[in-house]
């Protein structure tokens, strides 16, 4: 057993999310979004090359001492499947250690708005999972693939950077491929998958312009692509995509958005109301004809009014969706708060009033 593992062991019995380990201060665990320390001294140098040089591979280990970070999954014997992010910093490495959990979650499992479940039915065209980094939306994406994968007969095509939750074949076809193993980049994997016979493929993250190139691509010829991006919202979403490929693309970029985008997810995890776990809270835009004729017409700034009155169609805003979990008390409303637009919407929820002093 690697001596890392007994950290990992360790967070795992805790019920955190994250194991973080770096030169010069002791082991940090994120409990339901907040770093705590474990009683340990600070870790030296050597030490903690030490470990992390047990569980890297001949090729992991030439990119890291190449100055370059390192992405991959770990399996440990006692605690499960991990998704590991290796870097350097001032004063050292550094090591952010995330638990995947075994089984798969179900829509059910995690609670999300039906329309999410109406979203797995498309045939083709694109939908986007958006959000900050550790918003969950790997895991939506999983519980996605999953329904699809009890309830259709699909080859489904997924690009990770590294696998993550690992599908078991049911209905579908699931062909799992990783960055650095068995393809080169994202958009390199996109151009294979669809010599393969894709119904769907799931890109890790459209991280550039090329990546999104090829993405658009799959979605206009056939094929339903999901995928994510860092972005905080349907409008920055929108704009991210159009701002990434060259300006003499601009209109044949905003056509696709127009008629081949079909649903921005954006998610934020919140703490419950007893502080023991995280729920998810999305905004949805749905590609309605109104909204494909505000892309077309540079008036996404008037998209918000359409979430906001979308309702029957599965769409809301993040505050609209902050609220309702706030009245159905899923959520915490001071950790809500922290996450609304219109501060003043939820003030009357507060109970910790230091909070306000962050608007």
């Amino acid at each position: 057993m690697a001596r890392i593992d007994a950290f990992l062991k360790l967070g795992l019995s805790q019920g955190c999310s994250d194991v973080h380990l770096a030169v010069g201060i002791p082991p940090m665990l994120r409990m339901h979004g907040e770093l705590r320390p474990i009683k340990f001294r600070e870790l030296g140098s050597a030490e903690l090359e030490g470990y992390i040089d047990e569980i890297l591979s001949k090729n992991q280990k030439d990119v890291f001492n190449k100055g370059q970070d390192v992405d991959f999954s770990y399996v440990s014997e006692e605690s499960g499947r991990f998704r590991v992010n290796l870097y350097r910093k001032a004063t050292g490495v550094g090591a952010t250690f995330r638990f995947i959990p075994t089984e798969v979650p179900t829509l059910k499992k995690l609670d999300l708005p039906p329309i999410i479940q109406k979203l797995c039915d498309y045939h083709q065209g694109m939908v986007l999972v958006t959000g900050s980094t550790g918003t969950g939306k790997s895991t939506t994406l999983a519980a996605m693939l999953h329904h699809m994968n009890q309830h259709r007969r699909l080859n489904i095509i997924t690009l990770e950077d590294p696998i993550e939750f690992v599908h078991v074949p049911d209905k579908s076809q699931i062909i799992q491929r990783e960055l650095g193993t068995h393809v080169t980049s994202f958009a390199d994997g996109i151009r294979s998958s669809l010599r393969e016979d894709p119904d769907v493929v799931l890109v890790g993250e459209l991280r550039d312009a090329e990546t999104i190139s090829m993405a658009m691509t799959a979605a206009e010829t056939g094929h339903l692509v999901l995928g994510t991006l860092h972005t905080i919202g349907a409008v920055k979403t929108l704009d991210r995509i159009i701002d990434a490929l060259p300006g003499d693309q601009r209109e044949q970029t905003k056509s696709f958005l127009a008629q081949s985008l079909k649903a921005v997810v954006t998610q934020n995890l919140i703490k419950t109301p007893d502080g023991r776990g995280r729920t998810a809270v999305m905004e949805i835009m749905i590609n309605t004809r109104a909204i494909s004729n505000l892309i077309m017409t540079d008036q996404s700034h008037q998209i918000p009014s359409q979430l906001q009155m979308g309702q029957n169609h599965g769409m809301q805003l993040m505050d609209q969706a902050l609220l309702s979990a706030i009245q159905e008390q899923r959520a915490d409303p001071d950790d809500a708060f922290k996450y609304a637009h219109d501060k003043e919407l939820f003030e009357r929820f507060v109970t910790d009033t230091t909070v306000l002093n962050a608007k």
